[in-house]
């Protein structure tokens, strides 16, 4: 069985997230804010990301 990079790293945010946030340090959130972007670059190169950059696209034109 294989599983995605996208989708792990998609779970590794969901559990750190669930966290208490009072317990959080400047490095866990400079973590959590790395972890984000690079889920958001791994997304954006995948045809997935690419149609929810379409969706994007048309949801701001539609209100201009």
């Amino acid at each position: 069985m294989t599983i995605s990079t996208s989708a792990a790293l998609a779970v590794i945010i969901l559990i750190r997230l669930n966290r208490r946030t009072e317990a959080r340090s400047r490095a866990d959130e400079r973590l959590m804010a790395f972890l984000c972007i690079v889920l958001g670059v791994l997304i954006a190169a995948s045809p997935w990301g690419r149609t929810i950059l379409r969706l994007v696209g048309v949801v701001t034109q539609a209100t201009l």
